[in-house]
């Protein structure tokens, strides 16, 4: 019967985890809009009409337009990959919460998860402070990529050597062992669950930050540059083949920011 209250609340879990992910990708298919001209874009996060040549005010409207796509799409980039590791999570606290006969669980996977989040919002949040940087600088075009191809290769290159840091492996280490994480890092409570959670939330970053700065290059706006960096992300977290796929992609990247940067 445990067995069995633990296997339906489970499905609870992953049903809520997984209802999250499509609201955040719906919500950056409404944000993308349909419109392909900068004068007239349908979606959220371009959200009013711009006369040819002028670029949108960086007034606290547009700051918290910003900061809410930039916290959308890491939830639904950042998410799907960390599902398992709050699946599991969540198995272990029912089973702790069923030999103590307490009702802790449900708290403790909401705060669990929350910590998670919280710190790819705070990178939202630089992320933001970025992008207005680089727009003012004049090193970003109206549709959020790079207008260098020296500032698009030095991206790239950063990224490939960052991933054959120590740093990189450390953390891609810890978010490929979820159970390992669990056993050695296990705090009881919900104040507990919560440190858990920004403690796997900051292995995270570290693991993926420098690659979400790709999105810098290929377009913030471009939904098909996103999706393949998420599903990258989902393969080198989850795949039995991930350390090598991100050796390999340190190569294609290293290669092709020199490329882009000789080009220039």
């Amino acid at each position: 019967m445990l067995e069995a209250l633990i296997r339906r609340e489970n499905a609870v879990v992953a049903g809520a985890l997984f209802a999250l992910i499509i609201l955040a990708w719906l919500a950056l298919l409404a944000g993308a809009g349909t419109g392909m001209s900068v004068t007239a874009m349908s979606g959220w996060w371009l959200p009013m009409s711009l006369p040819a040549g002028e670029s949108w005010p960086w007034n606290a409207y547009y700051w918290a337009i910003a900061f809410v796509m930039w916290a959308v799409m890491m939830v639904a980039m950042m998410l799907p990959s960390a599902a398992p590791m709050i699946l599991l999570y969540a198995r272990v606290v029912r089973q702790a919460d069923a030999q103590a006969d307490t009702v802790e669980a449900p708290s403790c996977i909401a705060a669990f998860a929350g910590g998670y989040l919280t710190l790819w919002i705070l990178f939202s949040v630089l992320a933001v402070v970025l992008q207005f940087a680089l727009e003012r600088a004049g090193l970003m075009t109206i549709m959020m990529n790079s207008r260098s191809a020296t500032l698009s290769g030095a991206l790239l290159i950063s990224a490939g050597v960052y991933q054959l840091t120590p740093l990189k492996s450390a953390c891609l280490k810890h978010c490929r062992s979820p159970a390992t994480y669990l056993a050695e890092h296990w705090r009881p409570g919900t104040a507990g669950a919560w440190r858990m959670g920004l403690e796997h939330g900051a292995y995270c970053v570290g693991c993926c930050a420098v690659l979400m700065l790709l999105l810098f290059v290929g377009g913030v706006m471009n939904l098909i540059w996103i999706a393949g960096l998420s599903l990258f992300v989902a393969l080198e977290k989850l795949a039995p083949f991930g350390v090598g796929l991100a050796g390999a992609l340190s190569i294609i990247l290293i290669a092709g920011g020199a490329a882009l940067i000789i080009a220039a």
